[in-house]
């Protein structure tokens, strides 16, 4: 029988974490599982059903009422609803920490990941993969870069996107979330301690896909 691998990318917003797990996915052949749309999917369907991002007993009305499905070339469903795009707006960027801090939430979503991690050999970046979602993965990274650079790389891609929202704007989002995610009581972000340390502030996307790819190739010999 064949042994499925894990590979886990973690890390805060905006660190090109998406990014680098898709290309490292495409060149191994894996299954790529993005943790962060499934918690901007349900934002967007709390959004969506006018209820209250920063209220847990409303936010967590919508369990077991929502359905939300990826598809193998990135795009995203919430009740067969296309909503790839609009997850990615301001209104969802600014409130998905309130919907991913949330406990049943996050075990309802985290049943759904750990089961595609069964059957399939993937790489899934999120907040906590490494820590609390995969624990037992082969590969953990732990991918970082400062505030400044992740500012402008959202920025950089909100405009190619058509989204326009001023730098200063992303970046005190940014440190926002940050705090939220790493202070939430329930799988907080954070290195786990078998983790490598990535910062990429100052690496090309082809520069950070080859470390990883040595990493891995270090720890499980693909």
């Amino acid at each position: 029988m064949k042994k499925h691998i894990a590979i886990a990318i973690d890390g805060p917003a905006a660190a090109g974490k998406s990014t680098i797990a898709k290309l490292i996915a495409k060149k191994l052949g894996f299954t790529y599982i993005d943790t962060g749309a499934m918690y901007r999917a349900f934002t967007w369907a709390v959004l969506e059903n006018n209820l209250n991002p920063e209220n847990l007993e409303e936010a967590c009305s919508l369990i077991g009422k929502i359905e939300i499905l990826l598809t193998k070339d990135s795009q995203v469903f919430v009740n067969q609803v296309d909503v790839t795009r609009l997850i990615r707006e301001p209104r969802v960027s600014g409130n998905v920490s309130y919907i991913a801090s949330y406990k049943p939430i996050r075990l309802a979503l985290v049943e759904q990941q750990r089961a595609l991690a069964k059957n399939h050999s993937v790489v899934m970046d999120g907040r906590d993969i490494g820590t609390y979602v995969l624990p037992n993965a082969q590969v953990k990274i732990f991918q970082v870069a400062s505030v400044d650079t992740r500012a402008l790389r959202r920025y950089k891609e909100n405009i190619e996107k058509g989204i326009n929202v001023p730098l200063e704007e992303i970046k005190q989002e940014l440190e926002k979330r940050d705090y939220i995610d790493s202070h939430r009581d329930f799988a907080p972000l954070r290195q786990a301690e078998d983790a490598i340390l990535l910062d990429t502030s100052l690496m090309t996307i082809e520069e950070v896909v080859e470390e990883v790819l040595r990493i891995v190739n270090e720890r499980v010999g693909l």
